[in-house]
């Protein structure tokens, strides 16, 4: 099958349109049409619907780009392998990593790293932390972080964090005069839950059970960072990741310690092929030491 194939409908799908599509590849819009129509002919599905000169992805179109994205993702691997194996060293790092260290924490690492290390390139990717293990398991990055638990092999698992979850609680709340939270207090208040398919959720929801405490939430999201913000914003209170709760901090907003203690396991996650290297060592050691300094903040 034609390679052009996929690059036109990876680009018709990041476009929204033929003519965008056409745009970004440099050639005619008949030209991509036909490509299209090839793939379509040659899978026998249909993969959008046209009407009046628009173009609507089936739910086909949508399965068939996740599995190019992850040959995408498979062929930058293979170019930064070529790329070491021509300089004869490492001038490349790709890190991917779950939401709760991605949007703070390792943009902050890489700012002290850059001054030892201002040569090397470091490619970051935040996903959730299955796709941040499939990545590892199919050896497309130098390492990672993941909330555990893992259904996949081809890794090896260091433990990076077990630091516990937190509560993140309006300045003005009543509760902001405590100094730490149960789950009974999280049952009688504005409640801001992470969503059924967030790794903490399970965690939660086994300790309420556990407790004999029933929750409800007033919203709903999957990432610790929005969570912080709707608190920030007198919307509720919420337990977050220790990461978040450091980072962000604002003086709108308490952060008290959770009982019973839920711990946030994260772990750093190594491809078993991927070579490691001096420049790789130091990033993984510059995360270490800031982890600590972060994690101090935290209240006991």
């Amino acid at each position: 099958m034609n390679l052009s194939y996929f690059a036109a409908f990876r680009a018709v799908m990041m476009a929204g349109t033929v003519s965008g599509a056409a745009q970004i590849l440099g050639r005619s819009q008949p030209a991509v049409s036909r490509l299209l129509d090839k793939l379509e002919y040659e899978l026998g599905v249909q993969l959008f619907e046209r009407r009046k000169g628009l173009v609507t992805p089936t739910p086909q179109a949508h399965a068939l780009l996740t599995e190019i994205e992850r040959a995408y993702v498979s062929l930058d691997s293979l170019r930064t392998s070529a790329l070491r194996l021509t300089k004869g060293e490492v001038s490349e790092i790709s890190v991917a990593t779950m939401p709760a260290l991605g949007i703070d924490f390792i943009p902050y690492a890489l700012s002290q790293y850059h001054s030892d290390w201002p040569n090397i390139k470091v490619t970051l990717t935040v996903r959730t932390s299955a796709r941040v293990e499939e990545y590892a398991a199919a050896q497309q990055i130098d390492f990672g972080f993941a909330e555990m638990p893992y259904r996949r092999s081809g890794f090896k698992v260091e433990v990076f964090s077990t630091a516990p979850y937190v509560v993140a609680v309006p300045e003005s709340h009543p509760f902001a005069d405590r100094t730490s939270l149960g789950l009974e207090d999280l049952s009688n208040t504005r409640f801001i839950s992470y969503s059924a398919f967030a790794p903490g959720r399970n965690l939660f929801d086994q300790a309420s059970r556990s407790s004999g405490v029933e929750t409800d939430y007033t919203y709903e999201t999957n990432l610790s960072a929005p969570a912080y913000s709707m608190v920030k914003r007198g919307l509720g209170v919420a337990i977050i990741d220790p990461f978040t709760a450091v980072l962000q901090k604002s003086e709108q907003v308490r952060v008290l310690p959770l009982a019973p203690t839920i711990p946030f396991r994260v772990s750093l996650i190594r491809p078993e092929t991927r070579p490691s290297s001096p420049a790789m060592e130091a990033l993984i050691e510059t995360m270490r030491e800031l982890k600590e300094r972060v994690l101090s903040e935290l209240p006991v």
